[in-house]
This record gives C-alpha cells, structure tokens and sequence, in this order.
C-alpha cells in the first residue's frame, strides 16, 4: 500500500487514538495481552493487534469484514490495519512490551509485494517511535500463494530485527512444515486444537513433548484461548512460555485500561503482575480508578 493511500484511509485526531476508514467501515484497533509465566505470577510480555471494524455506529465482527472486502483491496485493507495498531500501539502501551501483528501469507506472491510491506511498516515504525524488535510478525494459517515470496518477506523482516512468528499452529497450513521453512521465534497454537488435546492425558502428553521439542529449537510458544482455570494450569504444567485468553484478560480498544499494569511502574502504577492465588484471597477493593479484572482475578 503506497503511503498516499495509508493516509487517505487514516484518521488522526489531536489526543486521540487513530482509526481507518474503509468504505461504509469506521475501523479501530483492540489489543489483547499475552503473559508469561513468572515464577507463580503471570506477567504481561506482549498485546496482540486484533481489528474491530463498526458500521453506522454498530460492531461488525472482523470475519464479516473482511469477508466483505474485494479480492483486489485486501492487500492494502491489511496493511492499513496493521499501520493502525503500529500508532495505536506506539501511542498507548507500555513500551517494555512486545507487540503481535498478522500476516496473511496468501497476499504474498511476489518479492515486491514483500518488499512493500516492509517499507511501509518501517515507515509506520518510524512515526510510531517503536524499535523493530518489539514486533512479532505472526504468519497466520492461510496457504501461501508462494512459499518463495514469503520465505524472502520472512527473511527480510528477520533481517531488519523483527521476531517471527507461526499464528495457529494445529490449523489449515500452520504445521511443522511451515515452522521448519520460516524458522520462527515463536509459535502460537491453534486454541481450538490444544483444548481438544488438554481434554485427554495423552494430548497433554503430546502438548508436553512439542512445547519440549521447540525449547530445544530455542522456539518459544503460546498457548492460545484459554478459558478455564484448570486450562490455565495445565498450560504452565506442560511448560509453555505464554498464554492468551479470555479468562486472563478480553481485547480493549485503545486507549485502553492495561497501562495500570505497566511493566515500567511509574508513582501511580503497579507493576504489571498477576497473583495466580488472588482469585482465593480476599482483598481490599480498590478505587474504581485503578480496578481491573483479568477473568475471575481482581487485580489492585
């Protein structure tokens, strides 16, 4: 996408967050955090960039947006959505986070459409003040158009200081092929796949075994859609390095309310941890200011 179109679909507002317009679409960025395990804490390492599109006012869910866009738009749809979480993201996370954002592999038939991808979002990262190395590009489950072009888009990227990752590994074309060819950082796991593993002893034997075989790869891996506590449990049990769900915290659209858990605490923010026993020991309710709940935890 040429950056005379980026512009025409953005809309920056003076103290406010951006948003894109796409035809009827008013479009605005929500970020969800991913935590890490910390010795018995749960500690906010990264947000995902997740696309909220509205309609006359009304929510619109992605999948029916995207579904709406003409086969020849989606290339520049993505990357304006994209450009959208890169300013939002610059504008109102904590910078000690890292930040996911997607990649459909099936746009990328050819080096130049790579090629420009990478200058935009270099662009993009520039005016958003963030430093390459706190994005992950996730490589979500789509067929490649051509596994060539995105091996070189893949490579670029890497070369230029970003993390890759494999999005929904477990579906359609995330498999061990795909992480054996990109070679990724990181690997997240399908949710609807590890929560048919998690409900028998072997598949957690197996979710075990795999998350093993990565570390040795020195690949880290989320564990995605978590919504039980015994979900939760059994995730740090067979040793993934991070987990995203529903019942840690739901997507905000920015600005949203996670700076209060900040990674870098200033005067009046605590430091972005998590009790995994707080969801038993009763505390003091704090202000309606600085109270935020991730699932069933209540957070001071």
């Amino acid at each position: 996408m040429s950056r005379s179109i980026a512009l025409a679909h953005l809309h920056r507002g003076k103290d406010e967050p951006s948003t894109g317009v796409w035809g009827p679409y008013t479009l605005k960025s929500a970020f969800q955090p991913i935590f890490r395990f910390d010795e018995g804490k749960l500690v906010i390492e990264a947000f995902e960039g997740l696309i909220r599109p509205f309609r006359d006012g009304d929510a619109v869910s992605p999948a029916d947006f995207f579904q709406s866009i003409d086969a020849g738009d989606r290339f520049h749809v993505e990357t304006l959505t994209r450009t959208l979480h890169l300013l939002n993201a610059g504008a109102y996370l904590d910078p000690a986070t890292m930040l996911f954002i997607n990649f459909d592999p099936s746009l990328f038939s050819e080096r130049t459409i790579a090629r420009k991808a990478l200058r935009d979002m270099k662009l993009v990262l520039h005016e958003a003040d963030i430093e390459p190395h706190r994005i992950v590009c996730e490589v979500t489950e789509q067929r490649s158009a051509s596994p060539e072009a995105l091996g070189g888009f893949v490579d670029a990227l890497r070369e230029h200081g970003f993390q890759i990752a494999v999005d929904d590994y477990g579906a359609e074309e995330s498999d061990i092929h795909r992480v054996t060819a990109l070679r990724p950082d990181i690997v997240k796991f399908d949710a609807q796949w590890i929560a048919r593993l998690m409900d028998t002893r072997p598949g957690s034997a197996l979710l075990s075994v795999m998350v093993e075989q990565f570390a040795i790869k020195g690949i880290r891996t989320v564990f995605e859609g978590i919504e039980e506590h015994w979900q939760l449990e059994l995730a740090e049990q067979c040793g993934a390095h991070m987990v995203q769900g529903y019942i840690l915290a739901r997507p905000e659209i920015a600005p949203t309310s996670f700076a209060v858990f900040a990674r870098r605490p200033s005067k009046s923010a605590p430091e972005g941890r998590v009790s995994r026993k707080s969801d038993t020991t009763k505390q003091a309710a704090p202000t309606p200011s600085t109270r935020k709940s991730f699932g069933r935890r209540i957070l001071p």
